[in-house]
Parts: C-alpha cells; sequence; structure tokens
C-alpha cells in the first residue's frame, strides 16, 4: 500500500486505498530510510514503504507496485531482479478524457498531470513490459500473464499479489 500526503478524494479511506500521512510524519519516515521509493508528484508525497514490501516478500507472495516513473526508477536500483511494467493510455487525448470524466481535480491539476505524463510515455521503452490500457481487463489480463510467465520462468509458485494506486498517466508496475 501506498503511503501520500495528499488529503483523501471523497469515498477514499485511510489504510484501503492509500495510507494518509501528515507531511511530518512522511518527512520523520524518508529520513528513517522507512521507504523503498518516494516522490513528489503533483503536488504531494507519494511513497512505498519498505517493510511492506519486504514482509509480502519474505511470505513468498508477488508484489505489483503501481507508481510513478520516478518511482519506478528507483524500485528497479533497489531490486534489479524485478520485473517492470509500463501501463500506458491508449492515448494522452483519452488520459485526458478519462482524467476530466473522474472529477477530482480542476483543470489546472490535469494539465499538470497531463505534462507528466508525456514524460511518463516518453520513458516507457526503460521497462520490461508495455500494457496498453484500452481496455481494463484485458490489460489487467496481460499483466496477469507477465506475472505467470515470470513465475515459470523462475520456479516461484506464488499467487498472492498487492497493489498500491498512483498516477493515471504511465503506470510502473513491478513484481
Amino acid at each position: 500500500m501506498s503511503a501520500t500526503t495528499r488529503p483523501p478524494r471523497p469515498g477514499e479511506v485511510d489504510g484501503r486505498e492509500y495510507r494518509f500521512l501528515s507531511e511530518d510524519d512522511f518527512e520523520r519516515r524518508v529520513r528513517e530510510g522507512r521507504f523503498l521509493e518516494w516522490v513528489q508528484y503533483s503536488g504531494h508525497r507519494y511513497g512505498t514503504l519498505r517493510d511492506d514490501v519486504e514482509a509480502r516478500l519474505a511470505a513468498g507472495d508477488d508484489v505489483v507496485l503501481e507508481i510513478e516513473l520516478q518511482g519506478a526508477r528507483a524500485v528497479r536500483a533497489a531490486l534489479p531482479g524485478a520485473i517492470s511494467v509500463f501501463i500506458a493510455p491508449p492515448s494522452l487525448a483519452e488520459l485526458a478524457e478519462r482524467l476530466k470524466g473522474r472529477g477530482t481535480e480542476g483543470d489546472a491539476a490535469i494539465a499538470r498531470r497531463l505534462h507528466i505524463a508525456e514524460g511518463e510515455v516518453a520513458a516507457a521503452d526503460e521497462f520490461d513490459h508495455i500494457v496498453v490500457n484500452d481496455d481494463a481487463d484485458r490489460a489487467a489480463a496481460e499483466v496477469a500473464a507477465i506475472i505467470e510467465a515470470r513465475r515459470k520462468d523462475s520456479g516461484w509458485t506464488s499467487h498472492a499479489s498487492t497493489s498500491s494506486s498512483r498516477t493515471q498517466a504511465g503506470r510502473a508496475t513491478r513484481s
């Protein structure tokens, strides 16, 4: 589960979508080295707590992180054996429509996200795999097939996974 300093959106629950932390608490955890990765994104901080990932891996579980580009780079540096999957929007125009359709952010925030997304999409070839999210069920099945293929290649038999949400732009997903 990701932690963030942004306020919860309507319907979000602390501990379900994110761990919602104060700036001070987030900063303390950064200083203590408790994040596997963390970034400033769209005016707020987001991060993946190292203990959460290590506990799941130690239990033999798959761990899927849904994070943005900077975070993906940090995770690949910290866990070189991780596989990376870039979840791409069908187009930036489609991404803009999806963001507007959510109705959770104003025009300035959407413009900022789209600007970030352009850079993320340009970096997609840094990832081991690229999956276009033109149909959520199909894209999820493709990611699941990538994970299953990795299990077979490595002899890993775990079937559990965890996820933490971040950006709507280019999602970097690792296991």
